[in-house]
């Protein structure tokens, strides 16, 4: 049996809405003009300050960009009219981004997937406003891997997302492993963001899905390859919707990194699911002078009802590899170890049920604590969809993995590190966190389902970590309201 695995979140064409379902079903699989080459996010510039630290700075701007849909689409972005320019930073240089808000109403900037304090976390607590300069400081203390940076304004998320604001952040570090993968940026080491777009009367519609795929703000793109293997860099920037990725004639590829770094060893596989917010690094075989298209197939993961999504599909991006290609090196048969966390040492299990737009019964209140964790120690997080809904979960701060789904041991997929987990109706994953250090009583993190329509109404919660034996405090009234 051809093995379904899991990932998503890629990359653009074209449209076409075909009724099928209830709601209409798209299916644009042999109906994209690829003509437009796809664009590269440039690396952000950056410089040393004297305190050492490699500093950023990242503009949120409104703009205006042609994305060949009828004319000039308002936009936002960072450093440009949509879109940012990719962060790129390795485990143990200190950082500090200076985020100016140029818009004109209060927005924020979430470090998704990033290990730092709660104060530099950039959730609904440290939002900026209006003219004003935010400057979070940390040092990078994860494995290499893909993260990316988002808006994360409480009830705006979907809104300020599907305007444009958001950008890749590449962690590097030391692992030989890393050079035996495809590494040069932009060459044969690509980004791929996916976003999902309504469009109408020349605007981006704020709704939960759409009809047009957008690739780095590319409408329609390809991508000349040069080598005989390509990284493509998945992240599915979506706001609702799931994505099932394979190459359209089904050859395998290699899936080598999910959201917090390098799995143990490649997994092979023809299709891979990411829900919004997951990331995955895949390695493509390409050959000579032929066309390859990455294709959408139907996600399937709604309890086959096939309503929201779950039917459509899509192509995606055509790779278009040159009449000569340049040999790389083998790819390993194994990277580093992953060391487990013990489920024997966990010492608190907790239970977070999803249903609507609550979670446990409740929805998102930035004046409540949720959750009290202590510094140095493991859980085990229980979360169970409850609802004939699709829902995710991610949690900030703590990368984890996951123990069981439905019971069973994880796919290939999900034995890596992760910060955000899909799960179909009915579904029930148990992960494993360690929380390792940077406590703070009164400002907590998040966790939340990342389709964010159900975020923004309320499926969230919040966590404090604190010292052995501290009490928990109380969020700040408007904590976040007053950068500057």
């Amino acid at each position: 049996m051809r093995r379904r695995n899991l990932l998503a979140g890629l990359i653009g064409g074209t449209f076409l809405v075909t009724t099928g379902a209830a709601c209409g079903t798209v299916d644009t699989v042999g109906k994209v003009a690829f003509t437009r080459p796809l664009l590269i996010p440039p690396l952000a510039p950056s410089h040393l300050d004297d305190q050492g630290r490699r500093v950023f700075t990242l503009h949120a701007r409104a703009g205006h960009r042609d994305f060949g849909l009828g004319g000039l689409t308002p936009t936002w972005g960072y450093e440009g009219d949509y879109l940012g320019p990719t962060l790129r930073a390795r485990r143990g240089e200190r950082v500090m981004v200076n985020v100016v808000n140029n818009l004109d109403e209060p927005t924020s900037v979430h470090w998704h997937g990033m290990h730092l304090p709660a104060r530099m976390d950039g959730g609904p607590h440290q939002t900026v406003r209006p003219g004003a300069t935010w400057s979070p400081t940390w040092t990078v203390d994860q494995p290499a891997t893909t993260l990316w940076y988002h808006p994360h304004p409480h009830g705006q998320t979907r809104e300020h997302l599907n305007r444009g604001l958001a950008g890749l952040f590449v962690l590097d570090d030391d692992d030989p492993a890393q050079q035996r993968l495809p590494h040069d940026y932009g060459v044969d080491d690509i980004p791929v963001i996916v976003q999902d777009k309504s469009v109408g009367n020349g605007e981006f519609r704020d709704k939960n899905s759409g009809d047009v795929l957008l690739v780095n703000g590319t409408y329609g793109p390809y991508l000349d390859v040069v080598t005989e293997r390509v990284r493509l860099r998945l992240l599915n920037a979506s706001v609702s919707r799931t994505y099932a990725f394979g190459l359209a004639d089904e050859r395998p590829v290699a899936l080598v990194g999910t959201d917090g770094g390098l799995l143990a060893a490649p997994a092979t596989m023809e299709r891979i699911r990411l829900s919004p917010g997951e990331r995955a690094e895949i390695i493509v075989p390409v050959r000579a002078g032929e066309r390859a298209v990455l294709r959408s197939f139907p996600p399937a993961g709604d309890g086959g009802r096939g309503f929201d999504g779950g039917k459509d599909q899509f192509d995606v991006l055509e790779l278009r590899p040159a009449a000569t290609l340049r040999k790389g090196p083998d790819l390993p048969d194994r990277f580093a170890p992953i060391p487990r966390l013990d489920e024997a040492a966990a010492v608190a299990t907790r239970q977070f049920r999803l249903s609507g737009t609550n979670i446990n019964g409740e929805k998102m209140d930035l004046d409540r604590i949720d959750a009290v964790v202590t510094k140095g120690t493991t859980e085990v997080w229980e979360v169970r969809n409850e609802d004939g809904q699709r829902h995710n979960f991610h949690v900030h701060d703590a990368q984890f993995q996951v123990l069981t789904v439905d019971g069973g041991r994880p796919p290939a997929e999900l034995r890596g590190w992760k910060d955000t987990v899909f799960l179909p109706p009915g579904s029930e994953i148990r992960i494993i966190l360690r929380f390792a250090d940077y406590t703070d009583p009164n400002l907590p993190y998040m966790f939340h389902c990342h389709l964010l329509m159900h975020e923004d109404d309320g499926m969230m919660g919040q966590f404090v970590v604190v010292e052995p034996g501290q009490a928990p405090g109380r969020v700040p009234r408007g904590a976040g309201h007053d950068h500057g």
